[in-house]
């Protein structure tokens, strides 16, 4: 009689062996991606609740949230010329972009300290 050799079950080098301890536990691994996923809902909505104030020139000052939704614009009246719309546009704009850069920066350095170490790339959460 000889030996039928195949694909199959019980043998050292057959594939119902499993995977030699390389495949993590999904288990493990779902239950840390819903811990990571809460904890950045948590973040956001600490984020939301944040105020950031931001003035340009000392004449314009802008109040936005970490969810960036823009609560205030305030102009002192003395910078309001007629002959000189372009100064008050200048100022709003840097403003608006200097509010933006340090959202921004406060989210990064909040969903930072979740996703580092993952390998994750920037701006995505």
């Amino acid at each position: 009689m000889s030996k039928k050799r195949g694909f199959g079950g019980g043998g050292r080098g057959g594939f119902g062996g499993g995977f030699g301890g390389g495949m993590p536990n999904m288990g493990s691994l779902m239950s840390q991606v819903q811990k990571l996923q809460e904890e950045m809902e948590k973040t956001q909505a600490a984020l939301a609740a944040e105020e950031i104030t931001v003035s340009a020139g000392g004449a314009v000052t802008i109040v936005v949230t970490g969810a960036r939704e823009f609560k205030s614009v305030t102009i002192k009246p003395e910078v309001v010329d007629p002959d000189d719309v372009e100064m008050l546009q200048d100022l709003l704009l840097a403003a608006f972009n200097d509010a933006l850069a340090q959202v921004k920066q406060l989210e990064e350095e909040r969903m930072g300290s979740l996703t580092g170490g993952m390998g994750l790339p920037p701006g995505l959460f």
